[in-house]
């Protein structure tokens, strides 16, 4: 059974982000006194007395705006109406009852939603001078809280879960993939996702940097669930001039660490950058598996030997990233897109592959006897035994006499013996060498 899903929706700079965070338990949605910061609808697990849930925080609803921004925070909004199950449509206590909230809880009507009409900024235990207002809206009997200050949240969230459906037994989702789209700004990152979900789930524009936020997105492939997060841009610190995309850069790089696989996206008409090596060293140093997309690769004009130059290309700018399989695609023609999450289903196996040890250690010995191991001043590595400690990544342990004597090239060595037998594509491998004695 899926977890119930609250959609948190109402205008811009009514507290919504607020609330979001104080209920998540950490600085998640983006909080700004700048309206319309918390551009796209934002995820997060949700724990009240005993239910779990998901909530969506979502871009200010402004009803009669026509301009581009503004109008896609509408869609993401109405997106995430028709995703949930409780809609909380919260309105602003100090300021009282808006021609924009008529307009918005017109819209919530519609759904036919369980709607939990919420007055926020209402810091002291008696009615707001605008509560009354309120009831003109046609919704069930106003909640009043204070996000800032967290009062009457529980009465709120007591609220919201009456209208979920009755707990069964083992009510515990199956485990997801999740996928990390990482990049520098307008790589297209935000039109895969869209591509691959089959609907405009994040806001694309021409404007860079216009995904603030990470997003999660959790959908189903086949018999196979996922949760996409698309990150933020991620830009050079000279270039971050805003509080706001200061926020977005440390996110990115949680969202790296809560990924099991990042897909690099690369413009095909820029090539590798600087940002992009930074990027996906990150990726590489927290053990993820990794797909690097070459995107917008219609536009590129091609001869016979285009894409072997291209990928020649990028060994040469990312070499430590020789394990990663590279996609060329069109997020804007669909070209290949179909085939990513094959291969993010398969990398994502790889990074979570254990090998028997009995088979470890007739690969490490084969190996070091078409290859002896090296040595310094007459003593020579030896290696003892191996085990795999962990995955994602795939770690092992090499019990060996002296780590002075294990040269990197060698190290690099036993990986492609391993990798050769295994494969482990699309993911890093760590080695963790523990010196013994034999008599040990």
């Amino acid at each position: 059974m899926a977890k119930p899903v609250v959609a948190v929706v109402g205008r811009p700079n009514v507290g919504k982000s607020t609330f979001f965070n104080r209920v998540a338990g950490k600085r998640i949605s983006i909080v700004e006194d700048e309206p319309g910061v918390t551009r796209d609808r934002i995820y997060t697990e949700v724990e009240w007395l005993d239910r779990k849930f998901t909530m969506i925080d979502t871009g200010g609803i402004e009803p009669e705006s026509q301009e581009l921004i503004p109008a896609q925070m509408r869609r993401q909004a109405e997106l995430a109406i028709e995703t949930a199950d409780v809609i909380v449509f919260m309105v602003d206590g100090r300021e009282g009852l808006t021609s924009s909230d008529r307009e918005v809880a017109s819209m919530l009507r519609k759904s036919k939603k369980p709607i939990v009409l919420t007055v926020n900024k209402v810091d002291t235990p008696s009615h707001s001078e605008h509560f009354y207002e309120f009831y003109e809206l046609g919704l069930d009997e106003p909640i009043e809280i204070s996000a800032a200050s967290a009062l009457n949240i529980g009465d709120l969230l007591d609220e919201v879960i009456k209208f979920f459906p009755e707990k069964k037994e083992g009510e515990d989702d199956d485990e997801t993939t999740k996928v990390a789209i990482i990049g520098k700004p307008n790589v297209g990152k935000s039109s895969i996702i869209n591509r691959m979900l089959g609907e405009n789930r994040v806001i694309v524009s021409d404007i860079a940097g216009t995904t603030r936020d990470a997003i999660d997105t959790p959908f189903t492939h086949g018999e196979d669930e996922y949760v996409l997060i698309d990150t933020a841009g991620i830009r050079r610190k000279s270039r971050i001039k805003e509080n706001v995309e200061k926020y977005s850069v440390i996110r990115s790089f949680t969202a790296v660490e809560r990924a099991d696989v990042c897909l690099l996206v690369i413009d095909a008409a820029e090539g590798v950058t600087e940002q992009d090596k930074k990027i996906a060293g990150y990726s590489h140093e927290n053990g993820k598996g990794m797909i690097i997309v070459v995107n917008k690769w219609d536009i590129i004009e091609k001869d016979n030997h285009t894409m072997n130059k291209f990928i020649k290309m990028i060994r040469d700018e990312l070499s430590y990233l020789e394990y990663a399989p590279i996609m060329f695609v069109s997020a804007l023609t669909g070209q290949r897109m179909n085939t990513i999450l094959d291969k993010v289903k398969h990398v994502a196996n790889q990074n979570a592959m254990r090998i028997p040890t009995g088979s470890l250690n007739e690969i490490i010995g084969e190996a070091t006897l078409l290859n002896q191991p090296p040595s310094d001043k007459g003593k020579r590595l030896k290696i003892f035994y191996a085990t795999q400690a962990s995955v994602k990544p795939p770690t092992f342990i090499l019990f060996i006499n002296d780590k002075e004597l294990m040269h990197f090239s060698y190290q690099r060595y036993l990986e492609n013996r391993i990798r050769e037998n295994y494969g482990f594509e699309g993911t890093p491998i760590r080695f963790i060498l523990r010196e013994k004695s034999k008599g040990d």
